[in-house]
């Protein structure tokens, strides 16, 4: 008897549900709310009407994440940002990271809004990337997270479900707004996510990345929503770095390298709520080449050739955090169009 291969992503629901359930039971110490709806879905607040906090903010970004990565908070370049910083690493970055992590299902319900990220994004099946990458999911619940100001109403909570064909009380949500300390920890936790989303915009086969590493400052939270927003994006834009291994060729690397860090496009060098604004608050006019860490290092484990691509931007990240400390000096580079990069070869 051959037994079929078994499909990309089966499983990530229940995975991820271990995480949602470590959370209600340890909800006193992390600050969060867990409820149950009228109509039997489950709600953690992370960050609403709760408090939340760093550690819930590394639980909520594990239920992204559908438990696929290690995340801990650790100290990074001082000259960038004295304070913590989320680290994440993977040896299943596409099931992590594209599959489950990628906030790519924009839910609308009449007046509500959020970006909805998790592996319920793979019981709904509709995202263009899952179709191309074949991602299936037989567990018969859905659990995801949602970056909202507000908790989803009964009504809301039915259509998710629909979408995700599952009833009410299979769905699990996790709830928090960009701008909490949660909320924070989980957006900057995205910065190995950003790159394989740029890699597979460029064409490369993401089955050839088998495992990723990435670090992006904690930005403060600010009740202020652009500033949020833009704070957020920053620490990954100006602040991330990502270390990818990957097989392939290395011409075609290098070129994509070249093309990966957020220095590669356009919209480069200012911080990202000025960006917004010139834009009037449209996510869909700023350049989607802008949406990667600041510097990338590419290391190929079939020749053992490495390259780095782009520059921290420890100026750009003081002024979006709105950094006083006279005592830290800020980490300048040259801003340009172009990608420096440096290769170091083993020997």
């Amino acid at each position: 008897m051959t037994l079929g291969k078994p499909s990309l992503g089966n499983g990530l629901n229940g995975a991820a549900l271990s995480v949602f359930l470590g959370m209600v039971e340890h909800q006193e110490e992390l600050r969060v709310d867990y409820q149950q709806l009228a109509n039997g879905t489950h709600l953690l607040d992370c960050g609403i009407q709760a408090p939340g906090g760093l550690a819930a903010g590394q639980r909520f970004a594990g239920i992204c994440l559908a438990g696929q990565a290690s995340l801990q908070l650790v100290p990074g370049e001082r000259a960038v940002w004295p304070g913590p910083w989320v680290q994440v690493s993977t040896d299943k970055p596409v099931q992590a990271c594209m599959l489950a992590q990628y906030a790519g299902w924009p839910v609308k319900h009449d007046k509500f809004f959020a970006m909805g990220s998790g592996p319920m994004r793979i019981r709904r099946g509709k995202e263009e990337i899952l179709k191309s990458l074949a991602a299936s999911d037989s567990d018969e619940i859905a659990v995801g997270t949602l970056e909202s100001d507000v908790l989803p109403t009964e009504e809301v909570a039915a259509a998710i479900a629909a979408e995700c064909e599952v009833p009410p009380e299979s769905l699990y949500l996790a709830v928090a707004p960009t701008r909490s300390l949660a909320g924070c920890v989980q957006v900057v936790a995205r910065s190995v996510e950003t790159s394989l989303h740029k890699l597979h915009e460029l064409g490369f086969p993401l089955e050839n990345v088998l495992s990723g590493y990435g670090v992006a400052p904690v930005p403060p939270p600010t009740p202020n929503f652009a500033k949020g927003i833009g704070r957020t994006n920053d620490a990954i834009l100006y602040g991330g770095h990502v270390s990818l291994w990957l097989r392939g060729e290395d011409e075609v690397i290098a070129e994509l390298g070249a093309k990966l860090p957020s220095c590669a496009s356009r919209d480069f060098g200012e911080p990202f709520a000025e960006i917004f604004k010139r834009y009037e608050y449209d996510f869909y006019k700023v350049d989607p080449g802008l949406f990667s860490p600041a510097e990338v290092t590419l290391m190929n484990v079939e020749t053992g050739r490495s390259w780095r691509f782009g520059e921290l931007r420890g100026d750009l990240v003081q002024h979006s955090f709105e950094t006083q400390d006279s005592g830290v000096q800020a980490s300048k580079t040259q801003s340009s169009g172009s990608s420096p990069s440096r290769e170091v070869e083993s020997r």
